[in-house]
């Protein structure tokens, strides 16, 4: 079957290979960090959580065993093979409507950092439109210094090299994002575009949406918590 690529968007290596570039098996491998953790501690126990962009369940499985119920969503059905013990949605985020409300939405992965910003916009009416009223939108953003720290690379301790190779403008405040997955057995690469927010662009995309913040979770600001405007 042929792949339709995203314009701006390229992964290589073994296996198959999503249209943002990607990689089903290199995501099979990555570890889970703190982000089962974080989120855990941000919402209620045992709430039902809406993953938008869920890919093979990497954050999805430890939030499953933590006792949360989960809603994943992708539009790889190759990623969604991957994810067991949770209901699965296969399409576009943007476009999703599922005619109910959770007590969470998850926005990980800093999707919200969508190059096309009409995507964004997508993305964050996507959160709007299903989080419960008293509910919550967790959202992960990149690093202050993501695009200045470059190159830059972080040898996992499960035994893979992560290194981000460059990060060039392309125009109207996005940039084209090279990383670099290296194993003993394997290299992957991902070529996607990422459009660079700061906290006060980032919060003003919110608000255009209809949500707040209502907690920076983490002292670098990466995850946040929003809520619907009252």
């Amino acid at each position: 079957m042929e792949l339709n690529m995203r314009d701006g968007y390229e992964g290589t290596g073994p296996g198959a290979i999503t249209p943002d570039g990607c990689a089903v098996e290199l995501y099979t491998r990555l570890p889970a960090k703190d982000e089962p953790d974080i989120i855990a501690a941000a919402v209620p126990a045992g709430a039902h959580i809406l993953e938008l962009g869920s890919g093979v369940g990497r954050v999805t499985h430890p939030l499953l065993e933590r006792g949360f119920t989960v809603t994943a969503v992708d539009e790889s059905p190759e990623m969604l093979e991957r994810v067991h013990g949770a209901r699965t949605i296969c399409g576009p985020i943007e476009d999703i409507d599922l005619g109910e409300t959770f007590d969470v939405v998850m926005l990980a992965s800093f999707l919200v950092h969508a190059g096309d910003a009409e995507v964004r916009r997508g993305l964050l009416r996507a959160c709007v439109r299903h989080v419960a009223d008293g509910g919550c939108v967790l959202i992960q953003r990149e690093g202050a210094d993501y695009h200045t720290n470059v190159p830059r690379e972080r040898v996992d301790p499960s035994g893979f090299t992560l290194r981000i190779v460059s990060s060039e403008p392309v125009g109207d405040g996005v940039r084209s994002v090279r990383a670099e997955y290296e194993f003993p057995d394997a290299t992957w690469t991902q070529t996607f575009l990422a459009r660079s927010l700061t906290r006060e662009q980032f919060e003003e995309a919110l608000g255009e949406a209809g949500l707040e913040v209502d907690q920076y979770l983490t002292e670098d600001g990466v995850w946040v918590r929003a809520v619907p405007v009252k």
